[in-house]
């Protein structure tokens, strides 16, 4: 088994019910619903949304205030139009613009709003780093 790999990203959010009508009007659809917790497939791994309670006294720490935006969620597509399709559908389902999609100084397109938690999402096309067919990525060997 390699050391270097993710299964599982859980998210913790004020309101799931916000959380998964600001998801599903982006199309994404649970794969498993418990209650205080739900769960998304996504290529091989899982995102899923946990209250912010349950999560902090589920990692042994039932008093910490947990924040966000600290780190960035990627979605990366194949083309600019693409981008701004995605960018376009999050603000559409509520999230807030954070920058619009846009040419950057590495070479690629991209841009980046938050979810109603604050969660930071990028959105982009890199040219450099072509999508396997079911839009995951394998970065290219040197």
């Amino acid at each position: 088994m390699t050391p270097q790999r993710v299964t599982l990203i859980t998210l913790g959010v004020a309101d799931l019910a916000r959380s998964k009508a600001f998801y599903g009007a982006m199309g994404w659809v649970p794969t498993a619903d418990e209650g205080q917790i739900v769960f998304y497939q996504i290529n091989g791994m899982v995102l899923s949304f946990f209250g912010l309670g349950p999560l902090a006294k589920d990692q042994g720490r039932p008093d910490a205030q947990l924040g966000t935006g600290a780190m960035t969620l990627a979605q990366n597509f194949a083309t600019d139009a693409e981008v701004d399709a995605a960018y376009a559908a999050a603000l559409k389902a509520g999230a807030t613009p954070l920058k619009a999609p846009e040419k950057v100084f590495w070479g690629g397109y991209s841009g980046y709003y938050a979810d109603p938690d604050g969660h930071v999402w990028e959105v982009a096309n890199n040219p450099f780093w072509p999508l396997n067919e079911d839009g995951s990525l394998t970065l290219p060997t040197s």
